[in-house]
């Protein structure tokens, strides 16, 4: 159920930066402010420059601000799955220290075995992204979802971790952090993307939601309402552009407005007596070009990176889940791409685009998802992920109930003082990172 209240929601994206503030009231989603500007400081999802990150974040920041008539302070910040990895955990606790009879389970319970779940030997460079709960278990009944309230001796949680480089997580902080913001939640991108494009169905089968983004095309596998999977192409937008821009021998600047104007994914849509001209970098005279010519180099491009995204998917047999694929992502406006994506991969493929009023253009669905995800994220949810994060700090729009919330805000202080110690945890992550294929054998179990 959704939280009562305003949510801002900040994507930092390869080419541009965008902010939406939006309302949640009775169940409703209205949008009250908008911005968006070019990026500058990133590369391929990856921020390269956290000073130039930081001007181009306050800019799309104070249109937002502009439009919405009111400070922002708190955002939802996006997170890109460049080199994500998806992990199984579990753990146990005694819930009463003293070991003298059963409890009533609380928050910090809940957070005393989230930490137990994540006892695990990480690389130096990497760093633990977000948490998932699957289910807990009381006592040997299991399938609960929040056992917070409940009476008993043991708990335990099983979950999916994420995982994902220091340094991307360290620089988006950082460039949000500078800004003048405080980030209240991140969120691992394609959760997002997931909760806003895919239908119940579509997560609850299985399917493959692939962005096509500026900077990076994106696929994740998601199945039975979890992210199972994902692959990051570092070729996007940006490559289409370039592709033109030499093939016409025009500058970059205008060889964008040539695709946004003029292109078309496929060649076969492309009207055949269209014609454009073009700025040709060392000639007085404008060339001329047909739009079929122009669809060809874009069909080039994005061949190849549909044929690279299918045989990573052919390999883990994601091709094979009956919710197809569906794809969003500001290059999916292309005219053909779902036509083009159909003749490639082999099944049925779907396209997403927001459905908001004046955000009719995949490339919103990131920063719409970050904002649908915060706030349907189920309190139970928002105690692991504290778990993780200790330093952020419960939203006023999605606090607790009142007689809960004393609770978290004592437990504030208590989670980073309070050392896990634990006699031994009851978990065998052996294999688990043998292989994609063995992985998957097992997940789609």
């Amino acid at each position: 159920m959704e939280k009562s209240g305003i949510y801002v929601g900040l994507d930092i994206g390869t080419t541009s930066i965008k902010v939406i503030v939006a309302e949640y009231l009775k169940g409703q989603l209205n949008i009250i402010g908008v911005g968006s500007e070019r990026s500058d400081g990133l590369s391929r999802g990856v921020v390269i420059d956290i000073d130039h990150a930081v001007k181009a974040i306050n800019r799309a920041i104070t249109q937002a601000e502009e439009k919405a008539s009111l400070k922002i302070k708190d955002v939802q910040v996006g997170l890109p799955a460049n080199l994500l990895e998806i992990e199984p955990c579990s753990g146990m606790i005694a819930v009463n220290k003293q070991g003298d009879g059963a409890k009533e389970i609380n928050s910090q319970d809940v957070m005393r075995v989230t930490r137990a779940a994540l006892i695990q030997q990480l690389p130096p460079e990497r760093q633990i992204v977000d948490v998932i709960p699957d289910e807990f278990t009381v006592d040997g009944f299991d399938g609960i979802k929040d056992p917070r309230g409940m009476v008993g001796v043991r708990l335990e949680m099983k979950g999916v971790v994420y995982t994902g480089p220091k340094t991307i997580l360290h620089n988006t902080l950082s460039c949000v952090e500078r800004a003048g913001l405080y980030v209240t939640d991140v969120v691992v991108a394609p959760l997002a993307l997931a909760s806003l494009a895919l239908t119940d169905g579509e997560q609850d089968f299985g399917s493959v939601l692939i962005d096509l983004g500026g900077g990076q095309a994106t696929a994740a596998v998601v199945h039975d309402h979890k992210l199972k999977y994902t692959y990051v192409d570092q070729e996007g937008g940006q490559f289409i552009t370039k592709d033109i821009s030499v093939v016409l021998n025009t500058s970059l600047g205008n060889a964008e407005k040539i695709k946004r104007n003029y292109g078309y994914a496929a060649g076969f849509l492309a009207p055949k007596d269209e014609t454009f001209n073009v700025e040709v970098v060392g000639q007085a005279d404008p060339g001329e070009f047909t739009s079929e010519y122009l669809a060809e180099i874009i069909e080039a491009r994005l061949t190849q990176i549909f044929n690279r995204l299918k045989t990573v998917l052919n390999d883990i047999s994601a091709l094979q889940l009956p919710g197809g694929i569906v794809i969003t992502g500001g290059q999916a406006a292309l005219p053909g791409v779902k036509d083009l994506a159909e003749e490639v991969f082999e099944t049925n493929v779907r396209l997403f685009v927001p459905s908001q009023m004046g955000l009719r253009h995949p490339s919103f669905t990131q920063v719409i998802g970050l904002i649908e995800y915060s706030a349907h994220q189920s309190e139970i949810v928002r105690v692991v992920k504290k778990a993780v994060f200790p330093e952020m700090e419960l939203p006023a729009s999605i606090s607790p109930e009142s007689g809960r919330q004393a609770e978290t805000d004592e437990l504030e202080n208590q989670v980073r003082q309070e050392e896990v110690s634990q006699k031994k945890v009851d978990r065998d992550h052996k294999g688990t990172f043998d292989g994609i294929k063995k992985f998957f054998s097992t997940f789609f179990d």
